[in-house]
């Protein structure tokens, strides 16, 4: 199968040791026919080594290894373009700590082109499309979060429900649509900064019911600067969104 007709699975990893194992195992037992990407911001526990070292026996498995801790947004940006870049038809983004179960990956990608209706250009695993759900989360995570959702959809002009979820497949030939010199988050706002500027390119969306489950081994990466920075990204661009100061993407 050509890269034209493959997905490439992208997930960023920073001392991910405990988790990337068992999920490589388990996306490649659930959709054997796809590419795994890790992209690992040279990880002090030895993810990135273990994950060199494993794709020299499996070659759908491949490593980016950067310098060090780059951020969650670059780290989305480079896996993408070497979507791109390899020519594969869908790249889907998704966790390294199981909070995003690769038991949705068959519905995920079976979303985009499906048998009777329109190919959707961004399928979206969805903590709060009717059906989703999170598990593990307190009171005040669960207050934020549909916060954090109501204030982008507000000021961007964003369809989706779920707009700060990473768990998404994406269309490549949309994606090759976007300037990514423009994108200006390095952080978590990368993801409501992708859907504003596909929405832009003109992208189709939808969602499908997922559950969410907070991670149960290693350490969160999100603080309370990187929430602060995503936030004020976000109003820049609703900003920007509410006077039309950003020209359209085009084709490229």
């Amino acid at each position: 199968m050509s890269n034209a007709e493959k997905t490439l699975v992208i997930v960023a990893t920073y001392n991910e040791m405990e988790n990337l194992p068992d999920l490589v195992e388990q996306v490649f037992a659930t959709v054997p026919q796809v590419d795994l990407l890790v992209i690992d911001d040279n990880s002090p526990d030895g993810t990135g080594r273990w994950c060199h070292e494993k794709a020299a026996d499996d070659p759908r498995l491949y490593c980016l290894h950067r310098e060090g801790k780059l951020g969650l947004g670059t780290a989305t940006i480079a896996g993408m373009k070497y979507a791109v870049e390899h020519g594969y038809k869908f790249v889907l983004n998704m966790d390294a700590d199981f909070s995003h179960h690769p038991k949705y990956l068959p519905a995920l990608l079976a979303g985009m082109d499906p048998e009777n209706g329109r190919p959707v250009d961004v399928m979206i695993g969805s903590r709060y499309a009717p059906g989703g759900g999170v598990e593990g989360w307190g009171l005040k995570r669960h207050f934020m979060s549909r916060s954090v959702n109501l204030y982008t959809r507000w000021l961007l002009g964003l369809k989706p429900k779920d707009c700060s979820g990473s768990f998404r497949c994406y269309r490549t030939e949309l994606l090759n649509r976007i300037d990514f010199d423009r994108i200006r988050s390095r952080g978590y706002s990368v993801l409501e900064e992708l859907l504003w500027h596909l929405k832009r390119a003109g992208a189709t969306f939808k969602e499908m019911p997922i559950v969410f489950v907070d991670r149960q081994r290693g350490s969160s990466k999100i603080n309370s600067k990187e929430a602060v920075a995503a936030l004020w990204i976000i109003f820049a661009l609703g900003v920007r969104n509410w006077l039309g100061l950003a020209p359209k993407q085009g084709a490229s």
